[in-house]
């Protein structure tokens, strides 16, 4: 089984010595947590919702430069750092996934790289 870093210039780069996605054999792709940082430009948004948004589109172009799908994806892991963002988070998310959703964390932490308020991992199985 071959392991294959993946990149997306649709996605930042990683800000430390990981991968941001890495595809192992044919069929599994681990993304790394994605904060929202806006990869054309450096910014990220203030608003829970939008920082939510450029999460999951940056985890989005990685699924997708690694060949798969938002309907490949199994399982996330979310990390807020407001617990009381919880259900906004929940309504970006909704928009990126359907039915069957994948499985999920969601966990509150004290502090996100480049002080983002949301981080969002995720592994995809064809």
């Amino acid at each position: 089984m071959s392991n294959t870093v993946v990149r997306s210039d649709n996605a930042p780069k990683a800000i430390g010595p990981y991968s941001s996605a890495m595809q192992v054999g044919a069929n599994m792709l681990f993304v790394s947590g994605q904060i929202p940082v806006n990869p054309q430009t450096g910014d990220m948004p203030s608003d829970i919702k939008e920082q939510a948004k450029q999460s999951l589109t940056n985890l989005k172009a990685l699924v997708e430069a690694g060949g798969f799908t938002m309907a490949d994806v199994v399982k996330t892991t979310v990390f807020i750092t407001d617990i009381n963002d919880f259900a906004a988070v929940n309504e970006v998310y909704a928009t990126f996934f359907a039915e069957p959703f994948p499985t999920r964390s969601c966990v509150a932490v004290k502090e996100l790289p480049k002080a983002a308020k949301v981080e969002i991992e995720c592994i995809c199985v064809k």
